[in-house]
């Protein structure tokens, strides 16, 4: 028996909800794989991390959780968005695909093509996680408030969502889909809106879930394209976002595919101001 016998390969839905006991394991989470789910992995003790690939997306942002771990020592790879559901951790880790790896994995065996099963084994052989990764800075700050407006918030995290975001306009960096459908995990406070990344869409249409189940809560939702804006960065997706996917209530509302991010939410605001006159 080995050393890495004794290292436990993981399985979570969100790397936002880790604990002490993940600290110097394997973890294939289904959270998409940029570089603030990196910080999230990293900031628990990972020993190596498996995550989703989210159709890797402008500025390969779906993928920069790679480069972060390699900076940090610790191996990292993620799974093809097509070949299993992003947000659901169980189904990664059942017919998840590795897409990318990074230098740490490679070096221990880890390559494309390999089932997610065989990459995590190999990566029970790297040396326990050592240090703190430096703190991730500004996960949520205001993108607009004007006066009698509802105001716009950034978060690169849904995670971070908090009670008094009700009646926010919300711009959220994470991936579209249910944790591992479970409709309760769409969001934790009712914004009057909110815009996820639908994270290339992915397997069985995982990528924009969350929408219809928001339109049950009269939330008007949507979704930018992968490659308009980088997974995990609220600012890239308010700068750059283009809609790709919009549920019901807010298509009610006037809006629409094609709109950019920030003409989503002008169109939002003019319909809440018009129906409070």
């Amino acid at each position: 028996m080995t050393e890495s016998d004794d290292v436990p390969i993981l399985v979570a839905d969100t790397v936002t909800k880790l604990d002490e006991s993940h600290r110097n394991a394997v973890l294939i989470a289904g959270s998409h794989g940029g570089v603030y789910a990196g910080y999230c992995a990293a900031k628990a003790g990972v020993r190596a991390v498996i995550l989703n690939d989210a159709g890797v997306g402008k500025d390969h942002a779906g993928i920069g959780s790679l480069d972060y771990f390699d900076g940090l020592g610790r191996p990292a790879a993620t799974v093809a968005h097509i070949s299993a559901r992003i947000g659901d951790g169980a189904d990664m880790a059942g017919r998840g695909m590795i897409s990318h790896v990074n230098k740490t994995a490679a070096a221990l065996g880890c390559a494309w093509g390999q089932h997610v099963a065989e990459c995590a084994e190999k990566m029970r052989a790297a040396p326990p996680a050592v240090g703190t990764p430096p703190v991730y800075e500004e996960a949520r700050f205001v993108l607009r408030n004007e006066p009698g407006e509802p105001e716009v918030w950034g978060l690169d995290s849904i995670s971070l969502v908090k009670r008094e975001d009700e009646g926010r306009i919300i711009v959220g960096a994470s991936h579209g889909a249910l944790l591992a459908g479970k409709p309760d995990s769409a969001l934790k406070a009712s914004p009057l809106a909110a815009v996820f990344n639908d994270a290339g869409v992915g397997a069985d249409g995982v990528g924009i879930t969350r929408l219809p189940v928001m339109d049950q809560r009269g939330i008007a939702g949507a979704t930018v394209a992968a490659d308009s804006a980088r997974i995990g960065d609220a600012r890239s997706m308010w700068e750059t976002g283009v809609i790709s996917h919009v549920n019901d209530t807010a298509a009610g509302l006037g809006a629409r595919p094609g709109m950019t991010c920030r003409l989503f939410v002008e169109t939002i605001i003019e319909a809440n101001r018009k129906a409070v006159e």
